[in-house]
């Protein structure tokens, strides 16, 4: 039995994918767009469809797979461009598409290392891929809604863990993984409590890296923000201790 089990068939997340506010996506959305126009475009991990619906509405040849089948019953009302998948092997050939994006995605993968390739496979050279994800190892910052992010102890922790890793990076880094983490069972639930895979800008950008990209930026501001308080967020290596894991980086 997989951890997806439980969410192919959950018809009432996919009801809370469907409410969800669309400002939500928006950095992500517009992060996909090329200059190219007609270009064909991927989100992995689609949901209900929202994301591949503006895309094509503004003129892209976008496409959108998830695991879950009540999720791709309402994206196909909005594109036929939405199908299921296994959640590992993307059903595409390989160089397919211009960009390539998941949103929140690679915190609920088995194989986190292998998905990140699997993304960058599909992706054409010069490609773009977007990955944003919650950024577990939080130092700073406030609004901790998962236990892997709250209170000083933990957030000792997380440096410590960080700079273990920046270590066994440079040392040996064959052997880096992402750490993984137990679904957490309670209710009512909260955002990422079924998350496995402590997600994190540096090692994000460590595995496009091992897959043949260039990283273009590492962000800890996965929406807009005003453009004076995104540059500061952002402007040095504090954006990996934290919020947010919001990685654009392109294919060689």
């Amino acid at each position: 039995m997989s951890h997806l089990d439980p969410i192919r068939s959950d018809a009432a997340y996919a009801e809370i994918l469907e409410n969800w506010d669309a400002s939500f996506y928006s950095k992500y959305t517009d992060s996909l767009k090329v200059p190219e126009t007609g270009a064909r475009l991927l989100d992995v991990g689609c949901g209900v469809g929202q994301v591949v619906r503006k895309l094509n509405d503004v003129g892209y040849e976008a496409y959108g797979v998830d695991v879950a089948e009540p999720n791709i019953a309402k994206a196909q009302k909005l594109t036929p461009r939405c199908r299921l998948y296994d959640g590992q092997t993307l059903p595409f050939s390989s160089d397919y598409f211009v960009a390539v994006g998941a949103l929140n995605v690679l915190e609920h993968v088995l194989e986190p290392e292998a998905f990140l390739a699997e993304l960058v496979r599909v992706a054409k050279p010069g490609g773009r891929i977007v990955v944003s994800s919650p950024n577990f190892f939080r130092v700073l910052g406030f609004r901790d809604y998962h236990p892997h992010m709250r209170g000083l102890r933990q957030k000792f922790k997380n440096w410590q863990r960080l700079q273990a890793k920046r270590a066994k990076m440079r040392a040996n880094p064959n052997a880096v993984r992402f750490d993984r983490m137990e679904p957490i069972v309670k209710e009512p639930f909260t955002p990422d409590d079924d998350a496995i895979v402590a997600t994190n800008g540096l090692e994000i950008k460590f595995f496009l890296e091992r897959a043949g990209c260039v990283v273009e930026r590492v962000e800890c501001t996965d929406r807009y923000v005003s453009g004076a308080l995104d540059r500061i967020l952002n402007a040095t290596a504090l954006r990996y201790l934290m919020f947010n894991a919001f990685v654009v980086a392109r294919k060689r």
